[in-house]
C-alpha cells in the first residue's frame, strides 16, 4: 500500500497569483482562500494580487504560504479521497502540516504565522545579521561555526551537501571565507533577517505565549518536527516544538530519512514552487515525488 508524506514549503517560494487557479476551481480551496481574507484582511488580494515586494515580507509572505498550500493539500485530498499517512513541513511549513493534519485550526494558524513573521523581522536590526548557503560536508560546517568567534550557527540542513548558516553578519563571513579556504563554497543569501540562529532569541520568547494560549489538537496522522526530526502526535508538545523551532535548526535530511524508514513512499509537495521535491531528489535519489501547487497538478494526481 503506498504511504504518502505530506511536506509544506516554507520561505522564499511564494510568487503573486499562487494557488489562485485551485481556488478558482475547487470550492475547499475557495473556503481557505476565503478564511485567509476573514482573519487578516487584505491577505488575498495581496497573494493574487501582489505588488512582489509585499508579498515578499516576511509577516505577510508566511500566512500566505500557509493559505496556498492549505488550499492546494484541501482540494488534493477532495479531488483524490486520498489521505497522507505522514506529514511535515520546513520550517514556516511546520504550520500548513499541522493544520493539514488537523492539530490546529486554520484561523490559528494564519495568525501565528503573521505574529511570528512580525516577530522575526523586528528580532535584529536590519544589516545585523546574515545567511549564507554552503555546499560540502556538514560536520565541516558545524565545527567552523563552532569555532568561529561571534554568532555563527548551522540553521538549515537542507540537503546532504547543502548547509545554511546563519547569526551575525561579521561571524557568518568569517565562517564563510574559512569554508571556502577548506574547498567548500559558500553563498551569501538574501534575507531579511539571520533565521533560525540564538538571534531569534527575542522572537521565540515573545511568541511563546501565543503558542501556550492557542488549542492544539492531536494530530491525526504524524507530524516530524523540524526542531527532533521525530514525528510527534502529542498535542502538549507543540507549542514548545514550534517555539524552539525559532531558534533551533531546520533538521530537513533526517527528517525526510526518518519518513523514508517508517514507510513513506511517495512524497508529495503542496503548494508553490518545487524546493522540496528538490531537496527530497537530492537526499533519496529514488525517491517518488510529486508537485501539488495548480488545478492541473490536482487534477493529474487525481487521474
Amino acid at each position: 500500500m503506498t504511504r504518502i508524506a505530506a511536506l509544506f514549503p516554507g520561505q522564499n517560494s511564494h510568487s503573486v497569483g499562487m494557488g489562485a487557479d485551485v481556488a478558482a476551481t475547487f470550492l475547499v480551496a475557495e473556503a481557505v482562500y476565503a478564511q485567509a481574507e476573514a482573519t487578516l484582511p487584505g491577505l488575498r488580494a495581496l497573494i493574487e494580487q501582489g505588488p512582489l515586494e509585499d508579498l515578499t515580507l516576511t509577516a505577510n509572505q508566511q500566512p500566505a504560504l500557509v493559505a496556498a498550500s492549505v488550499a492546494a493539500y484541501r482540494a488534493w485530498r477532495e479531488a483524490t479521497g486520498l489521505t497522507p499517512s505522514f506529514a511535515a513541513g520546513h520550517s514556516l511549513g511546520e504550520y500548513s502540516a499541522l493544520v493539514a493534519a488537523e492539530a490546529l485550526d486554520l484561523r490559528d494558524a494564519l495568525r501565528l504565522t503573521r505574529r511570528r513573521g512580525e516577530l522575526m523581522q523586528a528580532a535584529v536590526p536590519v544589516g545585523i545579521g546574515a545567511m549564507s548557503a554552503v555546499m560540502g560536508d556538514p560536520e565541516v560546517v558545524r565545527k567552523v561555526c563552532a569555532a568561529t568567534p561571534g554568532v555563527v550557527q548551522p540553521a538549515n540542513f537542507n540537503a546532504p551537501t547543502q548547509t545554511v548558516i546563519s547569526g551575525e553578519k561579521a561571524a557568518v563571513d568569517a565562517a564563510a571565507a574559512e569554508l571556502k579556504g577548506r574547498g567548500l563554497k559558500a553563498i551569501p543569501l538574501k534575507v531579511s533577517a539571520p533565521f533560525h540562529c540564538s538571534l531569534m532569541q527575542r522572537a521565540q520568547d515573545a511568541l511563546t505565549p501565543d503558542l501556550a494560549a492557542t488549542a492544539f489538537r492531536a494530530p491525526g496522522l504524524p507530524v516530524y518536527a523540524n526542531v527532533t526530526a521525530t514525528p510527534n502526535t502529542d498535542p502538549s508538545a507543540l507549542p514548545d516544538l514550534l517555539a524552539r523551532q525559532i531558534t533551533g535548526s531546520v533538521r530537513w535530511v533526517e527528517t525526510i530519512q526518518a519518513l523514508a524508514a517508517d514507510g513513506a513512499d511517495v512524497f508529495v509537495e503542496f503548494g508553490p514552487g518545487t524546493v522540496l521535491t528538490g531537496l527530497v531528489k537530492r537526499i533519496l535519489p529514488d525517491a517518488r515525488t510529486v508537485n501539488v501547487g495548480s488545478a492541473e497538478q490536482v487534477r493529474a494526481f487525481a487521474l
